[in-house]
């Protein structure tokens, strides 16, 4: 930060902000051994029993005043003396409000403040366009907020509190701001444990070319704004509602994102090109050249499950774990254990074990019995497994066969679809069966358990009667009492279907650039070829169950259907000319 900014920064800060002794606090112990190397488990004892907080609002570079409340180990009921490690949350509002995106549950992300037990001060900051922070949200992860964070990030490293080392957590919109965090290179930015974030927007809110995502960002009214607790000194909340109306300003991210449906879409209302500028992969430069370490967290019921996976590729030394989880959830997991772990060990250089651990942790869903279990693993994709295709048959799958004989078979589409009970909602939602919807094809039962760890492939021919047309699959888990799961999916808009070669690191799947000049419009009844990604998932199918690819061309997500890409039927075709299989990468055993 220029020296003049700093100190500007620094001046306007209440009194007590910056109190504190400038002695360095007590020396961390050696983490013991039972701990050390104890994956989601650790546990050292606590140095702090008590907390003390409080809020202020700091200028940025530009004026604007950001909501910061601060939670500082305490003895005594008064903030305990010495520098500590700093560890902070970029969110949507300084009080950490159910709706910010870190996740329900207890012992996740919304109980890291707790880790002022551990000598650590934890700090809360609203973005700028939320919560208690004035200012106008531009976009989603705009180079205004990289900035904020840079300015943030150096202003808790310098306090009288703070020992200048600094973290950063986040998970969901939070998880993106960490990431991008990671683009500017703040000099007191040290160690970063994001989940449930996108490495590239496009890729991510867009998948395949369609709408069919839950997460258009925050859009809330005056009213939901004045519900949250105000910076202190500002009881009757006269500056809270002048932060709430300057959020109004704002563009509504829905009507952002609807309007961008290419990749290289340049966005009026933001003034750029915002699938890029909003990517932490378009800064994978910047991101290589800080060597922050970064600790990944993911769900194989997530809908962002693979960019994790993509993000840990590309930056070395990268950590992840991924469960059996929903959106920022992590059901019985100790996480805040684990982040501690994590930060133990770039924040305070305390040997927890953790560089001696491999660095992807996974749950294998339904093995050891349908219980599950986690594994470890070196890299991804396993090397262990190996994509076995399944051919299409009038008669259901054919398991390490591309083509067994011709086959062709319209299917409607039901733009009605609606939601199953299981479905959930908001960023929980999933997708779900349709009895009766599209086509289904499925194997025979298994003669034994079949586990699939890594990315499926699907290489189809389609043909449709209209310009354009979306095409979902399904792979799905079918019980001998005729109960059907859905394992994970894939899909593609069939005019984005050209491939490319992607300017980032992936694990072995297909890539579409997806400009504008790649769009390819479909000649009613001519077939072309679709070749597409699943999502990652690690599932053991149950000896006797079945595995089944269901297709259609609607999904209850779909948020703006393209009136170009509704056909009443699509048809999908397997012969000699044109043959179609799905891939799954099956582990040996």
């Amino acid at each position: 930060m220029r020296p003049a900014l700093l100190a500007l920064l620094l001046a306007m800060v209440p009194a007590g902000a910056g109190a504190g002794a400038q002695t360095e606090g007590p020396a961390p112990a050696t983490a013991p051994a039972s701990t050390a190397s104890a994956f989601g488990q650790y546990a050292p004892p606590k140095q702090f029993t008590e907390q003390v907080t409080e809020t202020f609002y700091l200028p940025m570079r530009d004026g604007t005043r950001l909501a910061v409340l601060v939670a500082r180990p305490a003895v005594g009921g008064k903030a305990a003396e010495g520098r500590f490690p700093v560890i902070w949350h970029h969110s949507l509002s300084s009080t950490q409000q159910d709706g910010d995106g870190v996740g329900p549950r207890k012992g996740g992300f919304s109980s890291m403040p707790g880790l002022t037990d551990h000598g650590y001060v934890v700090v809360q900051v609203a973005r700028r366009g939320n919560g208690q922070s004035f200012g106008t949200m531009r976009g989603y992860h705009d180079r205004n907020e990289a900035h904020d964070a840079y300015e943030l990030i150096e202003w808790l490293g310098t306090q009288s509190w703070s020992s200048g080392k600094v973290g950063q957590y986040g998970c969901s919109n939070t998880g993106d701001a960490a990431m991008h965090a990671m683009t500017v290179n703040a000099p007191h930015l040290a160690a970063v444990f994001a989940g449930c974030f996108s490495w590239n927007k496009y890729d991510a809110m867009r998948r395949g070319g369609i709408f069919a995502q839950w997460g258009t960002g925050p859009t809330r009214t005056v009213e939901q704004d004045m519900a949250v607790p105000p910076v202190a000194g500002d009881e009757g909340k006269v500056l809270l509602r002048q932060a709430a109306e300057e959020h109004q300003r704002g563009v509504r991210l829905f009507d952002v994102w609807n309007a961008l449906p290419y990749r290289d879409s340049f966005s009026p209302q933001l003034q750029s090109t915002f699938w890029f500028e909003g990517s932490a992969s378009s800064y994978k430069p910047q991101i290589l050249q800080g060597k922050v370490p970064l600790y990944i967290v993911g769900g194989w019921r997530d809908e962002l499950r693979d960019q994790g996976l993509i993000a840990r590729m590309n930056i070395p030394g990268a950590r992840i774990v991924i469960g059996d989880w929903l959106h920022c959830e992590n059901e019985d997991f100790a996480l805040v254990q684990e982040a501690h772990r994590f930060f133990d060990r770039h924040l305070k250089g305390i040997d927890t074990g953790i560089d001696r651990d491999p660095p992807i942790h996974y749950f294998v869903v339904g093995a050891n019995g349908s219980k599950g279990e986690w594994r470890r693993a070196g890299q991804w994709p396993l090397p262990q497994s190996r994509l076995v295709p399944f051919g299409l048959s009038a008669k259901g799958l054919v398991q390490d066969k591309v083509f067994t004989a011709p086959f062709s078979t319209a299917f409607s589409v039901d733009y009605t679809v609606k939601p199953c009970p299981e479905a959930l909602s908001g960023s929980r939602v999933q997708p779900c069966h349709q009895p009766g919807q599209g086509l289904s094809l499925a194997g025979k039962p298994l003669p034994r358990p079949v586990e699939v760890t890594g990315h499926g492939l699907a290489d189809l021919w389609i043909a449709a009667d209209t310009p354009d047309a979306n095409l979902f699959v399904y792979l799905e888990d079918i019980a001998p009492d005729g109960k059907i799961k859905i394992v994970t999916e894939g899909r593609l808009k069939a005019s984005l279907r050209k491939l490319a070669t992607a300017p980032w690191s992936l694990p072995g799947i297909p890539w579409h650039r997806a400009f504008a000049e790649d769009a390819a419009p479909l000649t009613p009844g001519v077939p072309v070829r679709l070749q597409f990604d699943f999502m990652p998932t690690s599932y053991t199918f149950a000896k006797g169950h079945r595995i089944q690819f269901t297709f259609t061309g609607s999904d209850h997500r779909e948020r703006a259907r393209d009136p170009q890409a509704q056909p009443a039927r699509i048809t999908l075709i397997s012969d000699r000319d044109h043959p179609s299989s799905v891939s799954l990468p099956l582990v040996s055993k």
